[in-house]
């Protein structure tokens, strides 16, 4: 029991953590979508490249260069921010491609309608085109969003004290190598489960009202 109490104590930084990653991700993944769908050669280069590179390098290898890198030059870069910054530039770039995925889904023609209609293209994104994509959005950002909760226990190796730092610890402490990590996997499941559920009530119900 004391083992289970134990590995609890991480769940909140696991949460703050991959709360606050994929925040970034929904935010920062906005502008490297619209790049990506420029008209211009530079940006739609640009963005690709750095969508490859943050999304070709291991998690891990992010969380060492921006802890151990970046950490070096900012001491104010503590393990638990440079894990969210770590793993947020990797969620923009995820982010951004379930952007243009769902960008891609609606049709030319309900620009050209808003554009017809007086509409600036700004307001055409914004109230037309955008709802629908964060609709189209929803299924593949919640699958993300659960496999960025369990990327986050990466964190643990430069320090954070989410759920599997605290395994790790008890692992150590009372010499089992199995049950900590099995208790740090029975609070993983616990966590993505009513994520999953929550996803598809959303799904669902934005379906109805579309329907509608």
């Amino acid at each position: 029991m004391e083992v289970f109490t134990t590995v609890l104590a991480g769940v909140p930084y696991t949460l703050l953590l991959t709360v606050a990653a994929f925040a970034i991700g929904v935010v920062g993944g906005v502008p490297l979508a619209l790049a990506r769908r420029s008209s211009h050669v530079a940006p739609r280069a640009i963005a690709r490249a750095l969508i490859e590179l943050l999304r070709g390098i291991p998690p891990i290898v992010w969380l060492f260069f921006v802890f151990f890198g970046l950490g070096n030059s900012l001491p104010q870069l503590d393990a638990l921010s440079a894990a969210i910054l770590s793993l947020g530039l990797i969620s923009c770039a995820y982010m951004a491609e379930i952007y243009r995925g769902g960008l891609s889904a609606i049709t030319a023609g309900q620009w050209e309608a808003g554009e017809a209609l007086g509409m600036s293209r700004t307001d055409v994104l914004s109230r037309i085109i955008g709802p629908q994509v964060f609709r189209v959005s929803v299924p593949a950002s919640a699958t993300y969003a659960i496999g960025l909760l369990k990327d986050s226990s990466a964190a643990y190796t430069i320090g954070v004290t989410e759920v599997v730092f605290y395994a790790n610890e008890q692992s150590r402490a009372t010499s089992d190598a199995i049950v900590p990590f099995l208790l740090a996997a029975l609070v993983y499941v616990v966590m993505t489960i009513p994520a999953a559920w929550a996803s598809r009530a959303l799904d669902s119900r934005l379906r109805k009202r579309v329907a509608r």
